[in-house]
This record gives structure tokens, sequence and C-alpha cells, in this order.
């Protein structure tokens, strides 16, 4: 079965049942048996009444569009290892054995079929559907099978692996349809439903709430997936997640699991990502992604505190690709991105879909702070692409106010790690290992200043007050990490 995982590392917790008993004192008042009955009617009808308006009745939603959503089942090719015949009447273990396979022709690597499974829904009567890029990736054969039985093999008329969307479409007309929503308006808590074929078991209709919005999962950072608690398995992939009114607000995608099936957390790609895929690959036969060039982080706390700003809010530029849109239009590391053209950056994760959903060429404007200072930066939006010699000064022993004893960067390193300066971290203590800088760690600025030499990072430390925030290389990513001095 075809399913993408993301593998946690959160301790699994065991599954128990507990009964909790109150043993309190009781008085049990004597109650005439008509009043007794009555109470009985009014006490199961207000039961009754509080069940009907809380606990909503998906039956509908079933019966309605689950005649849309299709089973997809893909055979792909792949190669078996090359196997060398058996010689008869000789024991692989028998001395001659490897006498008699030098005169052996290794026996050619065979094709070997391998089937896998997903789900898909219509969203046109001609027999457009959605699914996602890896249930049909690398598939030779595409089959879609309806609930009335009807089956058709499927063109995929292209996938997106970076948003993990894909268009099929079936030779066939008056088919049912989805109706399609707005996943903002959604809100988390609300009840949604997912249809799917989980394990092959086709039409599986399953419900939860909303857990979350905006999430960004690993490299698809662009992605604001909606995380729920929907029961989703190994063969939903592709199927539709509905809203209480019957919208589809999303395809579910993912989850996120230790034993390889649903352990409470599950995402969908939001619909409109997907449509806006969909777009792109029937007008233009590709899909492209806006990108600004930068890595990012959130505010915390004590990046606020470190860089003078009263809400931890916006996006922290940790890094800078040269040759990025960013460079070139002068945005810098240690710059706060507070606003994407015009619309607040409450939440870091929010950033990288805002840029994404726009084409290369486009302008934006950003509204970051810098030095204690807001101001506008206009840049042109990007495109995402498809898919020692010299001898080791002796360090200081002074670990300073901040914690952390430093040298400068021979030439081979500096090469090496591919950055042009910075002060490495030989031991460290104090604040800054309370904050998580760990021996082997570059430091590249502090507060927005590039630091070159112990002596100056000492006085950019002395004259920074009760916080600082350390631009900080490590295992080939930049981030900030924020260091409260006391």
């Amino acid at each position: 079965m075809r399913h993408k995982l993301m593998l946690s590392g959160l301790v699994a917790a065991g599954f128990s049942v507990a009964v909790l008993v109150g043993c309190a004192r009781a008085e049990f008042p004597v109650v005439h048996p008509a009043r007794e009955a009555e109470a009985v009617s009014s006490s199961s009808t207000t039961t009754h009444q509080l069940a009907a308006s809380t606990v909503p009745d998906f039956s509908w939603l079933a019966q309605k569009y689950g005649p849309a959503v299709v089973n997809v089942s893909v055979t792909e090719v792949t190669k078996s290892a090359a196997v060398m015949p058996k010689i008869p009447g000789v024991n692989p273990q028998d001395p001659f054995w490897q006498f008699f396979r030098q005169f052996q022709l290794p026996q050619q690597s065979r094709q070997i079929p391998v089937s896998g499974l997903g789900s898909g829904f219509i969203i046109s009567p001609d027999g457009v559907i959605l699914t996602n890029a890896h249930v049909v990736n690398g598939a030779k054969d595409v089959k879609v099978t309806l609930t009335d039985r009807r089956e058709y093999r499927a063109k995929v008329m292209g996938m997106d692996t970076h948003s993990d969307v894909a268009v099929l479409k079936i030779d066939a007309s008056n088919l049912p349809t989805v109706k399609l929503g707005n996943s903002a308006e959604v809100k988390i808590g609300q009840w949604v439903v997912a249809i799917g074929s989980p394990f092959g078991f086709d039409n599986t209709v399953t419900s939860g709430i909303v857990s979350a919005k905006a999430r960004s999962l690993g490299s698809d950072t662009y992605v604001p997936y909606l995380q729920t608690d929907v029961v989703v398995n190994p063969g939903s992939s592709g199927g539709p997640l509905f809203d209480l009114q019957g919208n589809v607000i999303g395809i579910n995608s993912q989850i996120y699991s230790r034993s390889g099936g649903y352990q409470g957390l599950s995402f969908a790609i939001p619909i409109e990502v997907a449509l806006q895929v969909k777009d792109d690959l029937l007008h233009y036969g590709h899909v492209t992604h806006g990108r600004l060039g930068v890595t990012i982080q959130g505010v915390n706390r004590g990046l606020a505190d470190a860089f003078g700003l009263k809400q931890s809010e916006g996006a922290v530029v940790s890094s800078v690709d040269p040759s990025g849109p960013a460079a070139k239009a002068g945005v810098e590391s240690g710059d706060v991105i507070l606003q994407f053209n015009g619309t607040n950056i409450n939440d870091s994760n929010s950033l990288p879909s805002m840029v994404a959903t726009l084409k290369p060429g486009m302008k934006a404007t950003l509204h970051i702070w810098r030095h204690g200072s807001a101001r506008d930066i206009a840049v042109t939006i990007g495109a995402l692409s498809d898919d020692v010699a010299a001898a080791i000064p002796e360090p200081g022993n002074d670990q300073g106010r901040l914690g952390v004893v430093v040298r400068p960067l021979t030439p081979d390193e500096r090469q090496q790690t591919g950055v042009g300066g910075g002060l490495l971290v030989n031991s460290v203590s104090g604040a800054a290992a309370a904050a998580g800088i760990e021996p082997g760690d570059i430091i590249l600025g502090l507060n927005g200043t590039s630091v070159k030499s112990d002596a100056q990072s000492r006085q950019l430390v002395a004259n920074a007050g009760k916080h600082v925030a350390l631009l900080v290389h490590r295992e080939n990513a930049t981030l900030f990490v924020p260091v409260d001095l006391g």
C-alpha cells in the first residue's frame, strides 16, 4: 500500500482504560413514584436533546457525496535483483560450488509488478479527479473504481510532488461530484469527515475535529496543512475531507506515526492549494511556486526581547541565499518579517505558503523590523525549483558573560562549512549552555551584527542588556538562538 508516512521520535503511549468510582457518602431522598417517572422522562428527553445538539449525523453526507469518492489502484514495475540459478545435484555448502558457479551466467533481473491503493474524488462530471501525487507517482497503470463497481483506466494529467497533488482524468460523463469549499472558513474544534479506502475498504467514513491549521511538516513548509484527529490509514491518501455542510475543505495526505498506522494525527492539504495546483497542471502542464530565498524561524519571547519587539510575532530571517530574490532586494540576516503584502505574520509557518502562492516575477512588499525600526522592502518573487592548512589559533580561557570560549575559523574550516567568517565555539557554560549553544557551533552574529573576533563579541554582549540573539551555524543550518543573560 502506498502512503506517505511521517515517522516521529515520540514515545508511544500505552492504551489503558481507567474507571473512576466515587466513594463519597451519598444520601438517597425518597421520591414519589409518579414524580420519579416524570423526572426520568424529563431527564431522558433532556439527554436526548443534548445528544442531538452536540453529536452530528453524518449519514446524509456519506449518502450524498460518497459516490463521488473513488478507489485508485496503481501498478508499478520494479526490477528484482539478479539471482544465480541453482546447480542441480550440488550443495551450495560443497567446496566444489564455487568452482562450478564460475561457469554460470547470472540470471537477468526481472520486472515485477507492484500494486498500490489510494483514494480520490471527482470534481467535475466529465471525470476530473483529485488525489495525492504520492499515490500515482511512478505508476505504470492507474485504475479508478466507483462505488457502483464501474472501472475506468485513468490518465495522469499531471502531478506536483511539492504540494503532493495529482490530477487524473477518466473517460466518462454525468459522474457524481463533490462540492468544493474553503478551508479558511473552518474553525479549530469544528467537526470534519473523511471518506476514503483505508487498506482497500472502499468508501469508509470516519470523523473527528480540526485540531490545528497552517501546520508545516518538514520540507513541505509551503503547504499550510490542516491537522485533524480523523482516523486516516494507508489507502485513505487522496480522499476528501468534508466540513459539516458537505464542502470539501482538504485532501487527506499524511499521518504522523511510529507504527505506520493511525495514531491520532492526520494532515490534509487545503483545498485552495489543491485547486490552484490543478489549474496550473491543466492549463500549463506544470506548477510553479514562488520563492524568496531565505531561511526563517519563529520569534519567541527571547528573540522578541533581543530584537526589541513588543510582541512575539513575525518570521526572523536566519540566512539569506546570496543569489536569491530576497538578497537582491536587500533583505539581511536578522531582519524580522512582520508583514507580507500587508498581511500580518502572526506565525512564521504562514509565510512560506503566502510566498508559494505567488507566481515568479510578481512583486511583493515585505514589512520588516531591522535594528529597532520598521521599513518596507520591495521584492520580486523567484521560482522554486522542481523538484586545515593553517595553524589553529589557541582559544582564550575566559568564558565571559555569555559563557563561551571561541576562536576564529581557519581558512579550511571556512571553506568546509561554507561560511565567510564567525567564531567557533570550543566550550560552553552558563547562559549560552542554558540556551542550547553547543561546542562546534559557529557564532556568525549577535543581535544582527556580524562578529569577527572574541573582543568584538564581548563588547557587543556588554552593550546588549539582558537578552541577545546569537546567529549560529550548526550542521549545515543557520538559526537564531535567544540567550537570556540575566
